[in-house]
């Protein structure tokens, strides 16, 4: 019987998820984290106000890269920070569903432990569920279906793309391309064609206002940056199409690895999964038509999830209320290597 103290996590690379079971309520907040030499300045969402704003002797970071734990003690104070603004509690003796990538070693897998049972964090129970299972369970995809299916998340850092098939995860692959790239490549071209130097920050509200992928619009806004030349602050038009320009390289890309990827499976699952669609979705999805671009660039149709960056997390919601759907969550231990 499930204990009231229990948490289904979503430790992405942008942003952290975490599900509450006595709340009955999912929480989000920036994975970030600013520290100066060993202190600690800002956490969460305030970490990310910082962002590209403090001053050199300010560090602000994400304990995640490309979807795996890079920082366990600092990832570590993230989960606690969020978990004590949940419950107000010192996360102690509960439960926690965490969502992971594939193909994880026996060392990345003890990292979820340690993030559950460190400094802050301790006598936890961890279970972990694999990424693409929990997308699929969200999106109410039928996991036993023998003809398979195929699941696409554009996240943060990195693009994954899987294919279950009779309950399990037949052939998957991580290309480390998503929204963090779409922005630095909005950037590139800003800075190619008007000399001028953004951050990411104004690269990504470029993204979501302007990019439109399969129907652009002729719209422009205005961005202070700097100058290339003489290194002084400059305000600038933008062009939608030089935003979409930059958006367009990563997914163009993204699509390409997708279909090498198709090319790869046998023909009667390739069949299948062109007449049920692919299954999208992921923080990065939110771009407008990115479904309709991807269609007309690999050929197959998709199915977008309205759910986005919070497909993962509730996929693990689901897990914690549904004993059957159980059997899809691994215990982590301590072991000794």
């Amino acid at each position: 019987m499930l204990i009231k103290k229990t948490y289904g996590i979503d430790l992405g690379s942008s942003t952290i998820k975490v599900y509450s079971f006595l709340r009955n309520k999912t929480y989000l907040e920036k994975n970030m984290i600013a520290s100066k030499g060993r202190k600690i300045i800002a956490v969460g969402n305030e970490a990310y106000d910082m962002f590209e704003k403090s001053p050199t002797d300010i560090t602000v970071t994400s304990p995640m890269t490309f979807g795996m734990i890079a920082n366990l003690e600092l990832q570590e104070i993230v989960l606690y920070s969020m978990i004590r603004k949940i419950d107000h509690i010192l996360g102690f003796g509960a439960t926690m569903y965490f969502t992971v990538p594939l193909d994880m070693t026996a060392v990345e897998k003890r990292a979820y432990f340690h993030v559950a049972n460190g400094h802050w964090l301790k006598k936890n129970r961890v279970f972990m569920v694999e990424a693409p299972i929990a997308d699929a369970i969200a999106m109410g995809v039928n996991l036993e279906d023998p003809e398979g299916n195929m699941i696409v998340n554009i996240g943060a850092q990195s693009t994954e793309v899987s294919i279950i098939t009779g309950g399990k995860i037949i052939i998957s692959r991580k290309i480390p391309l998503g929204g963090r790239q779409m922005n630095e490549s909005v950037c590139s071209e800003i800075r190619k064609r008007y000399n001028l130097q953004i951050g990411t920050r104004t690269a990504k509200r470029l993204k979501m206002v302007m990019g439109r992928l399969s129907d652009p619009k002729k719209e422009v806004r205005k961005v202070v940056g700097i100058d290339s030349v003489s290194g002084l602050p400059r305000e600038e038009v933008i062009s939608a199409y030089v935003v979409n320009a930059g958006i367009m390289n990563c997914v163009n890309e993204i699509g390409a690895q997708m279909k090498v990827f198709l090319e790869r499976i046998p023909p009667q699952i390739s069949y299948h999964i062109a007449k049920e669609g692919i299954f999208l979705t992921g923080g990065s999805t939110r771009i407008p038509h990115i479904d309709t671009y991807l269609a007309s660039y690999t050929g197959y149709s998709f199915n977008l999830s309205d759910l986005y960056e919070t497909s993962a997390v509730k996929g693990l919601e689901k897990i914690i209320h549904d004993r059957e759907l159980r059997k899809w969550a691994q215990p982590i231990t301590q072991r000794k290597l």
